[in-house]
């Protein structure tokens, strides 16, 4: 595959670009919410949600320091464990993870795009637009890996365009005394673990750059500080924006408005056009995560099947001479986010996940993978291989408590247990496929 088409920007583009969606927009309500209108605590949750990006950032930075080959998580478990532990993790990750990711967020795309150009907003109208959107960037990631990145890049950008400036604004004008301090000495333990539920999945997708560490200059040094001063950006700009809106017109209106509170300030700040230009790059923003995701994914057939831990390997690891990339793998990985593009549609036309999707309990999962990397780095540490008692010792614990509250909040839903079963059912198939064809390595 080529080498060397993207550079740190792109690598950091991408981590900023899918952990900031849509959602930050309209996370501010629920968080004061949930905190009795505390500014103090609902930026101490903003911390706490950190918690498992920040630290499990800088733990897995350890082991990309160490390797730039293809696969990017996938090399660091075969790397840190055996290939069979491998295989697990770039299966869930092809078939599950981020192709549920794409799909959801797509349709989340395809929400705003209706109310963006008033258009009926049916769900078959949602679904089709946003099968468009992840339709036109799988193309474009297909056809030109650069202008893809070019993208990715352009809408990070965009996207934070609104996020800074409503916080700056928010900070320079708006009126300090209305930030009450809330009530916060009423609040239960309840209330704690729902001030987190609204903003601890909007830290997820940063692991997405390890993808196309191999197609990194100088992977050992960008991929790591990528995945440093992405999380630390996410953090102050989530930060930023909460405290400036808060300011800007009260957390009582913010309460009060709820979702609405961004058109109210918006039309503050920027006139009659400012709901359209929020909305617009909310919609960029929105593209901005799925074309990231997009890029890992299209990567992932292909890093399994150079390890020949993937179907019909030898056709998957196939890199296409004038286009550069693994066409197959992108296909394939296209028919399996159409295969849950449908599953989408039927649970929300039957409404089989009440107030959740099909990617909810695959991000939990996701993250007690993770400690199984974690822990290894922790091993490293104690060997002596990686120098530092912050970083060997403390970085891993800390991104291990992180995990292990995603998990905590994630088993409150009453589907988990069937989620993980699917999940569980899915990582048991790489092990016995890798058991059956590790001989042809």
């Amino acid at each position: 595959m080529t080498k060397n088409k993207y550079g740190l920007f792109t690598c950091i583009a991408m981590i900023v670009g899918v952990v900031i969606g849509s959602g930050i927009f309209f996370k501010s309500d629920n968080i004061l919410i949930a905190t009795g209108g505390s500014i103090t605590l609902g930026v101490l949750v903003f911390c706490i949600a950190a918690i498992s990006i920040i630290f499990g950032s800088l733990t897995i930075a350890e082991l990309a320091s160490k390797n730039d080959k293809a696969g990017g998580i996938i090399t660091y478990a075969e790397d840190c464990y055996s290939p069979a532990v491998a295989c697990a993790f770039g299966w869930f990750h092809t078939f599950l993870y981020f192709p549920t990711l794409i799909a959801v967020i797509s349709w989340v795309a395809g929400i705003y795009i209706t109310i963006l150009f008033n258009i009926e907003g049916t769900l078959e109208i949602q679904v089709l637009i946003g099968l468009a959107v992840a339709g036109a960037l799988f193309i474009t990631n297909l056809l030109s890996s650069r202008l893809a990145g070019y993208f990715q890049n352009a809408s990070t950008i965009i996207k934070l365009i609104p996020l800074i400036v409503i916080g700056v604004l928010g900070l320079l004008f708006g009126n300090p005394g209305t930030l009450s301090p809330g009530n916060a000495s009423n609040m239960s333990s309840s209330g704690w673990i729902a001030a987190i539920v609204p903003i601890i999945f909007a830290f997820d997708g940063w692991i997405v750059a390890t993808s196309i560490s191999h197609e990194v200059k100088d992977a050992k040094r960008n991929i790591p500080l990528a995945l440093i001063l992405s999380p630390l950006l996410i953090l102050a700009i989530y930060i930023l924006y909460f405290v400036g809106i808060s300011m800007l017109i009260g957390t009582d209106n913010v309460i009060a408005m709820g979702d609405a509170h961004v058109d109210f300030a918006a039309n503050q700040l920027f006139g009659p056009f400012g709901a359209k230009l929020i909305l617009t790059c909310v919609v960029i923003s929105v593209m901005g995560t799925v074309n990231g995701l997009i890029i890992g994914l299209t990567r992932m057939p292909y890093a399994l099947a150079i390890r020949n831990m993937f179907p019909y390997s030898h056709k998957v690891s196939v890199v296409n001479e004038k286009l550069g990339v693994p066409v197959i793998s992108s296909l394939v990985t296209l028919v399996i986010v159409l295969f849950w593009f449908a599953m989408h549609y039927i649970t929300q036309k039957n409404n089989l996940l009440p107030n959740s999707d099909i990617s909810e309990i695959s991000i939990t999962i996701n993250y007690l993978g993770y400690i199984i990397l974690y822990i290894q780095v922790f091993r490293y540490g104690l060997a002596g291989q990686i120098k530092g008692f912050w970083r060997s010792k403390l970085n891993p614990i800390f991104a291990t408590i992180g995990s292990l509250i995603i998990l905590i909040i994630g088993m409150r839903s009453p589907l988990f247990w069937f989620y993980a079963l699917l999940c569980g059912l899915l990582i048991l198939s790489a092990f016995v496929f890798w058991e059956k064809n590790k001989k042809r390595v």
